[in-house]
């Protein structure tokens, strides 16, 4: 059954970062200035913001806060963070898949992220991916969320501008 890994003490080992680029729909993992993963994404069709309800995504500096989805097969559906299928194939409105990542701002502006339920995770939409299409969240190709979610633990530090 897949988890929710939480921890109170972030790792002391050099630890990465994600950064992620809305003008050019790109996230970017490195660790000690290297670059150890890339790949396209998808942020809110309504573009950046920070409010309630906007379905923008929000910008600044952020936490993983929680990791959710270990173990789980690759097109898992979540629904409330919970994995309640297989995706079938079929075209739903914003269906969250394979993995989550979820976010915590650390700023005043983007305090309310982790309410929002902002994450980044796996999409039905992969066509869209390149462009601003979700509602709010990052979205990743499926098998580019599987890795991400392997690399990165919780705690890590993420920058959205």
């Amino acid at each position: 059954m897949p988890n929710h890994s939480t921890h109170s003490q972030p790792p002391s080992e050099a630890k990465p970062l994600i950064e992620v680029s809305i003008s050019q729909q790109q996230l970017t993992l490195s660790q000690s200035g290297k670059t150890i993963f890339s790949a396209p994404i998808s942020t809110a069709a309504n573009g950046p913001g920070f409010q309630q309800g906007s379905y923008q995504t929000p910008t600044g500096h952020f936490l993983i806060r929680e990791r959710i989805g270990e173990g789980a097969p690759l097109y898992t559906n979540f629904k409330g963070r919970l994995p309640r299928s297989i995706w079938n194939g079929e075209k739903k409105d914003d269906a969250i898949l394979t993995r989550i990542l979820w976010l915590h701002g650390l700023d005043q502006q983007n305090a309310n992220t982790y309410q929002r339920y902002i994450y980044l995770h796996g999409t039905h939409a992969e066509d869209l991916i390149g462009r601003p299409a979700s509602h709010g969240c990052i979205r990743l190709k499926n098998q580019d969320m599987l890795t991400l979610f392997t690399l990165t633990p919780i705690f890590t530090s993420v920058h959205i501008s």
